[in-house]
């Protein structure tokens, strides 16, 4: 058997031989993975306040149809939340009424900041993760993953604003819109989180699926302007941009090196 990485990722190729021609039979590993449809996958979020909702619940909208799953949303309270722009959500349930899910689902969002070193919330991350089939985060989610320890020696994106910030959790920073490393996906931030969701959705039960779902959602997003990465906005954008997160990415970048302290995580100054 021979192994050819090509476009599509890892390929196993069957190659006959003593035949004038040659037979490929390839396969793709993810769908190799895919789980079976007769097994109920559990999916579990966590709220919080001041996240953007978005992140939660651009996710939710295409995990949310994934063929004989249940969708949980958890908050450290049952009190409702608001999100960075004010909007009212309610959890399901509190961290310590959660069973063992199956997917972890991580939003990120300014309020990540304040639970960055909330250990109900960090041990309630690390227990669920250490069980799920997968780890998905969004946007500064990743940070939470972080401080949970779960980047150490990973592959991983966030928003563009703290890319520069994963390499104190232990992580390399990959700048795409969706970054995978084995079972953890992350989504660079906000609108990414749908696109990352439908990773996922096809990792889970199949691409057939999460094209199904894809359309069903009518996502084909055709964005007015092409400015939604700091490299194909005008300059004058990027630079407002920047500075408008000078306060919270000096604040999460304190956070970090406080967690890469705690963590036993060295990193070039």
């Amino acid at each position: 058997m021979r192994v050819v990485f090509g476009a599509e990722g890892w390929r196993f190729g069957i190659y006959a031989k003593g035949c004038l021609g040659r037979v490929l039979l390839s396969t793709s590993l993810l769908e190799t993975r895919v789980i079976s449809q007769d097994t109920h996958l559990s999916i579990a979020s966590l709220m919080f306040d001041g996240m953007d909702q978005i992140d939660l619940t651009g996710p939710f909208e295409a995990l949310s149809r994934l063929p004989n799953s249940s969708y949980q949303i958890y908050a450290k309270t049952s009190a409702p939340v608001r999100d960075l722009n004010g909007l009212r959500l309610l959890p399901d349930a509190t961290l310590d009424a959660a069973p063992q899910c199956d997917v972890l689902h991580i939003p990120g969002g300014p309020g990540q900041e304040a639970l960055m070193e909330d250990q109900v919330v960090l041990d309630w991350i690390q227990r669920q993760a250490g069980g799920a089939r997968y780890v998905f985060s969004v946007c500064t989610g990743a940070l939470l993953c972080g401080a949970a320890g779960l980047l150490i020696g990973r592959r991983a994106t966030t928003h563009w604003s703290s890319l520069h910030l994963l390499r104190y959790f232990g992580a390399t920073a990959i700048n795409e819109r969706v970054v995978t490393d084995a079972n953890h996906v992350f989504a660079a931030g906000v609108t990414a989180g749908i696109d990352g969701a439908l990773r996922l959705a096809a990792e889970l039960r199949g691409e057939g699926t999460a094209q199904a779902i894809q359309l069903d959602m009518v996502y084909a997003p055709e964005p007015p302007f092409d400015s939604g990465t700091p490299e194909s906005a005008p300059a004058s954008i990027v630079e407002s941009a920047r500075h408008s997160y000078e306060q919270i990415t000096s604040q999460r970048e304190a956070t970090a090196r406080r967690a890469a302290v705690r963590l036993g995580i060295e990193f070039a100054k």
